[in-house]
């Protein structure tokens, strides 16, 4: 056949031809290397060629991540067991055994599996819901090991140096924030990556967890700022971290079975370009991490090149037995092998030492490489390590480019000689400071400002007498997004990264920071306050909140999230007691859970809300709504049907494969109940018919949204009670 035939056969709507997995040149260059043994390296081989299992982890920081487990083991997993889909027998799902606490697991279920089975698309709309609310990640296995490796504490300062698109990030956050008792923790993680699009990405990410103690930044990892902070005496001081992720730009040719382009497109010359960029930023972070501090850097290549030789240019050491391979297979066993010609891609730190005293001094064997068929993940390479003193190239004088004398001398001088040495100046009593700091030139969307308020700003009193806040709330630690006009949303950071932010702000590009923790409504001034309360903020505002509190059962969680504006004549007689008292506007709904009572969530739940003329109504997001009546063992699912598409929500199913019968009586019960909810609403109008404009907590579009929300639950609770 001519190519022209070859062609037409592909044709229109014919979809793309599948990639064979096959590269000469990949398995000629690692079998020559021998990072897999010999006797291995079919099933090596044969690993690459399998698809990669998903794998997810629960948000272990969080109070609610034992429900989700057990929701996981005793609804989800236990249906899935011995379940068969078109004569195949789906793999029960396992725990990774080296993760701690249960809370990472491996799923071999394939997306195209997932749409054949009602049971199957239940537990992926699971998934999706909860990974929104910020509940579990998907996340690859190997992906999870660098940050278990940096053994973080609270008060440790972070630097995630090429973060997005942030799955390691938010680990890191959890890490942070492992002792719950503690919203503000001393210290902070700053995740950075050099694309400016990408950086939305880690956003977006980072923002589910409603971290005060995150910021996103977008800069060359290689070149990232030195940045300062003011210390309790006023001297400003270098900021050091306790903990560098170093998880660098590679090659990607351990991610084979994910990214099945890469066998086509492989070749060594893409880890002998990156390698020059990978140790740059290693450089670029040994330099700004803490004496005693610890760096792991990480790749998702197999290639010596991008590891071991790199880690060696930091040691000034190296391990081996590696050569270096040009893209059309010529092998070199030491730089002064290498053509002239191809002395600008081959570099000598890509090669080894001859030195056997060095290598044994340099311990590389202690580095990580994971194989995929190990235990069915992809492939990936690890080091660790800690620093024990300053840099040889760091240890110089600093710069001065302003003295200031005692009084004797600047009489004696009267400030005409200022050509002394700097030895001679401290002698005579001079002080120095650091050169002022040059503005960058910053690139890619221009974000808005982040303006700290002032404590005695005139937006506060009003929040603090509505919601009786504690004296110890740390006003300061409140920005805007705006220099002029109203405020419409305040933020919260902690007091570290408030320092960060405010004497770094000429030299670094800030894409993020913050939780929102309270949104102006703009009827709430007739109420008392001008800001409502935001859901996803509430925890960290919660410590310090003593008024609008109203304490409820959890038959009122059930009520709260299934209907839109229930009476509150529908909750227990002590909500209604407390909720009767106070005048319309945000409320903290609160629920503790009782020892006692061992069918219900095991873990506190703080509902944002609004106390209306005759209503109270919840202010919480769809998939956190799903998510916390999953917690109450509702089961919330969206059939699909052909003709139709996604039906309403319904919960309760009691079979995996429900009858057109069985759908058509769910159907009939839902509008059944949404017409109660209408009719009880309709009754409120004609009872007050300034209801609407009098409980209309303001135009912001997320309050329409979870209005509409409401409304898809209303037959939830009618099959419940």
């Amino acid at each position: 056949q001519t190519p022209s035939q070859d062609f037409e056969l592909i044709g229109w709507g014919a979809g793309y031809q599948d990639i064979i997995k096959e590269n000469e040149l990949y398995e000629k260059y690692y079998k020559e290397l021998k990072i897999v043994p010999v006797e291995e390296w079919d099933q090596f081989m044969a690993s690459m060629r399998e698809p990669l299992p998903a794998t997810i982890r629960i948000t272990g920081y969080k109070s609610h991540a034992e429900e989700i487990l057990q929701c996981l083991k005793t609804k989800y997993f236990k249906e899935l067991q011995d379940l068969e889909v078109d004569g195949q027998q789906i793999e029960a799902p396992q725990p990774l055994k080296w993760y701690p606490g249960e809370l990472a697991w491996h799923i071999n279920i394939s997306r195209k599996m997932l749409r054949k089975s009602p049971v199957l698309e239940k537990f992926h709309q699971f998934l999706v819901s909860e990974t929104e609310s910020g509940n579990i990640s998907r996340q690859e296995a190997v992906s999870m090991i660098p940050p278990l490796l940096m053994d973080i504490k609270p008060h440790h300062k972070i630097l995630d140096m090429c973060a997005a698109p942030g799955s390691k990030t938010a680990q890191l956050i959890e890490m942070l924030h492992s002792d719950m008792n503690i919203p503000f923790p001393e210290g902070f993680v700053i995740a950075n990556d050099v694309d400016n699009k990408r950086c939305y990405l880690l956003v977006h990410q980072s923002k589910r967890l409603h971290s005060p103690c995150i910021m996103v930044i977008n800069h060359d990892a290689s070149n990232i700022p030195r940045l300062q902070m003011v210390e309790a005496d006023g001297q400003r001081d270098i900021l050091f971290y306790d903990r560098i992720l170093c998880d660098v730009p590679c090659s990607g040719d351990a991610t084979l079975r994910k990214n099945i382009d890469v066998w086509k497109k492989w070749t060594t010359s893409n880890s002998l370009q990156l390698h020059g960029l990978q140790q740059r930023i290693v450089i670029r972070g040994v330099e700004q991490l803490t004496v005693g501090g610890r760096m792991v850097y990480s790749t998702c290549s197999l290639n010596p090149i991008e590891n071991e030789a790199v880690i060696a240019t930091v040691l000034e050491k190296s391990e081996g037995e590696h050569r270096v391979m040009t893209r059309e297979g010529q092998w070199f066993a030491d730089w002064s092998e290498v053509p002239e010609n191809k002395q600008t891609q081959i570099r000598p730190t890509m090669f080894p030492t001859k030195d056997p005293e060095k290598l044994k001094a340099m311990n590389l064997e202690r580095c990580i490489r994971v194989l995929p068929h190990h235990q069915n993940t992809g492939g990936f390479f690890v080091a660790v390590l800690q620093k024990r003193a300053t840099m040889p190239w760091n240890r110089r004088e600093p710069k001065v480019r302003s003295f200031s004398f005692s009084n004797k001398i600047e009489r004696l001088c009267n400030g005409k000689f200022l050509t002394f040495s700097l030895s001679l100046s401290l002698s005579l009593g001079a002080s120095f400071s650091p050169p002022p700091s040059k503005k960058m030139k910053l690139f890619g969307f221009k974000e808005d400002p982040f303006v700290f308020l002032n404590e005695d700003d005139p937006i506060f009193p009003p929040i603090e007498t509505f919601y009786l806040l504690h004296s110890s709330f740390p006003k300061f630690n409140v920005l805007t997004r705006t220099h002029d006009g109203k405020k419409r949303h305040l933020y919260m950071v902690s007091k570290e990264l408030r320092n960060v932010l405010l004497h770094n702000s000429e030299r670094m590009k800030v894409i993020n920071t913050g939780v929102k923790v309270l949104s102006r409504n703009n009827d709430g001034e007739q109420f008392g306050c001008a800001f409502r309360l935001a859901q996803e903020g509430i925890y960290t505002l919660n410590p310090y909140i003593n008024g609008r509190i109203i304490k409820i059962s959890i038959e009122d969680v059930m009520v709260l999230l299934t209907q839109e504006n229930p009476f509150i004549g529908k909750l227990s007689s002590e909500a209604q007691k407390v909720a009767k008292k106070l005048v319309m506007g945000s409320i903290v709904l609160k629920y503790e859970p009782d020892p006692l009572n061992t069918e219900g969530p095991k873990c506190p739940i703080v509902l944002c809300g609004w106390r209306g003329k005759n209503s109270i109504r919840a202010f919480v997001a769809k998939n956190e709504r799903l998510h916390y009546l999953r917690m109450l063992g509702v089961e919330v699912f969206r059939e699909k049907n052909k003709s139709e598409g996604l039906q309403n929500v319904t919960a309760g199913a009691e079979e995996n494969e429900p009858t057109e019968s069985k759908l058509k009586v769910v159907e009939e019960e839902e509008a059944a109940a949404v017409e109660k909810v209408k009719e009880d609403l309709d009754r409120c109008e004609k009872s007050d018919e300034t209801r609407e404009a009098t409980e209309k907590p303001g135009e912001c579009l997320e309050d329409v949204k979870e209005t509409k929300i409401c409304r898809s639950f209303a037959g939830v609770y009618e099959k419940i009670s």
